[in-house]
């Protein structure tokens, strides 16, 4: 069992491919042994979490996700704690193996009761797990999950807080808000994206033995649906380099009234490593000079040579931009869209065939919508993107043929026939004007310095939600301060 944390890439596997390797490592095992493994993980894990509790309450639904609850009941009995189970099953209709760690916890003087008590030290939500879909959450366990919600304990959740979708992260009306949660056999994509990380708190993973003790056919049969991203590679620079050597970017926005949204996008290009940084405002009558950022250099869109410089465009480029963009999407050969630009492209058919062709000649792109902007290229609304933001994302990637960053809470990158990642780093803290314009300038950095357009994406993402994640409690994070701390 390990804690899950953001410096290592982790597999993410659907609820579907996690059943389906549950079945098969069953397969070679002796009855019971993985609801026996899970249990064992899950009162390891209590103990640690609450090892002077004068009592935790083990909420078990009726299913297999319940049967996990029942074993680390009976393991946390054995060990001198004091387990109180509130079960939904009944030994005559629950499945095989969770009436086989029932009739064992009884065997071991677990106290079972209809109530719950009333101030536990801690929660063990063992309702749904994977069974959240399948079954309506009502009656007596909508009451437990009120409790557990309301509650002074902190309550950890088996494999998945009931109420989370595994697959998207969205969560049901009524769910329980998990402090911990332990993952068995899999990751699951739902626990890092969209509500699930509210909803999840600090998550670890028991792999029951998976993929040691199984074959590694399993493995192969049944691929991850998404990777968590790690911590990238630190590349040192050459002492025998220059300005030249890191390429160069040009930042199109800034329309009247949003010249910062350009100058935040520029000065992060700038802190994030390019060689030079050029600004084209397209509000002709503002500044040619940042007094706070000179190493800016403003230059007219017709007097540069697109084909050899990475392009951030949109970033508070309002209606202007429009008139622009055939121009960026047929010149530029590495380019970030961000913003307006992207809202110019989905209200016209023709900027969305240029941007579909730019892979033909191995341009490369990388778009970075929040929702609703990914809504507006999709042509859906955003609730219908946060509804499965994996599958959002992916359809971006396919249907232009390039990198997308779906912003949000995890935010994933996908790319056209590529396993998509989840971020895992920053926090509420980014939701503040302007911190989109400093990724988008952070992408074209690494852009510009030669990296692919997944791998710069990639990078770009995490290091921006880290510094964020890093970022001092008692200074408030603004797009400025953020784009100077890179």
């Amino acid at each position: 069992m390990r804690k899950i944390d953001h410096r290592h890439a982790h597999a993410l596997h659907s609820a579907e491919a996690t059943r389906q390797i549950e079945r098969q490592a069953q397969s070679g095992l002796p009855p019971n042994t993985l609801m026996q493994r899970a249990g064992l993980a899950v009162a390891q894990l209590a103990l640690a979490l609450a090892p002077h509790s004068r009592q935790i309450w083990v909420a078990c639904g009726p299913g297999n996700n319940g049967g996990d609850g029942l074993e680390a009941a009976r393991h946390l009995q054995q060990w001198g704690m004091h387990p109180v189970v509130t079960w939904l099953g009944n030994p005559a209709l629950a499945p095989q193996d969770a009436e086989t760690a029932y009739q064992r916890a009884l065997a071991a003087g677990v106290t079972f009761t209809q109530r719950p008590p009333d101030n536990p030290d801690l929660c063990i939500d063992a309702l749904l797990g994977l069974g959240a879909q399948a079954r309506p959450i009502d009656g007596a366990m909508a009451t437990w999950i009120e409790q557990m919600n309301t509650g002074t304990a902190p309550v950890l959740a088996v494999d998945l807080p009931t109420g989370l979708d595994a697959d998207t992260g969205v969560t049901a009306v009524t769910r329980v808000k998990a402090h911990h949660t332990i993952s068995l056999l899999t990751l699951k994509p739902g626990l890092f994206t969209a509500q699930g990380r509210d909803a999840a708190g600090c998550v670890w993973l028991a792999d029951l033995g998976w993929p040691e003790h199984t074959p590694s056919s399993i493995a192969d049969t049944h691929p991850e649906t998404a990777w968590l991203a790690g911590r990238p590679n630190h590349v040192s620079r050459s002492h025998a380099s220059h300005k030249g050597s890191y390429g160069d970017v040009l930042v199109v926005g800034g329309a009247r009234g949003m010249t910062g949204a350009a100058l935040l996008a520029a000065t992060s290009a700038l802190t994030a490593g390019a060689g030079r940084v050029f600004v084209s405002l397209l509000d002709e009558g503002s500044l040619r000079l940042d007094p706070c950022q000179p190493e800016l250099m403003f230059r007219g869109l017709e007097s540069l040579d697109l084909s050899q410089m990475t392009a951030v465009c949109g970033c508070g480029g309002g209606d202007a931009i429009q008139s622009h963009m055939a121009q960026l999407l047929t010149e530029s050969n590495s380019t970030v869209f961000d913003a307006d630009a992207l809202n110019a492209i989905s209200k016209q058919p023709q900027l969305q065939a240029l941007l579909s062709a730019r892979a033909g000649r191995l341009a490369r792109t990388v778009l970075t919508p929040h929702p609703l902007e990914a809504a507006r290229l999709l042509n859906c609304t955003a609730a219908a993107v946060q509804n499965d933001r994996l599958a959002a994302a992916q359809a971006l990637a396919q249907r232009f043929a390039c990198v997308v960053v779906l912003k949000g809470s995890g935010t994933v990158i996908a790319a056209p026939n590529q396993v998509p990642f989840i971020n895992p780093t920053g926090n509420a803290a980014l939701a503040t004007a302007g911190t989109g314009d400093v990724l988008a300038g952070m992408v074209g950095a690494g852009l510009t310095a030669g990296q692919s357009a997944f791998q710069a994406a990639c990078e770009a993402v995490y290091h921006h939600g880290l510094l964020a994640d890093e970022w001092p409690a008692t200074h408030a994070l603004t797009a400025s301060a953020l784009s100077r701390s890179i």
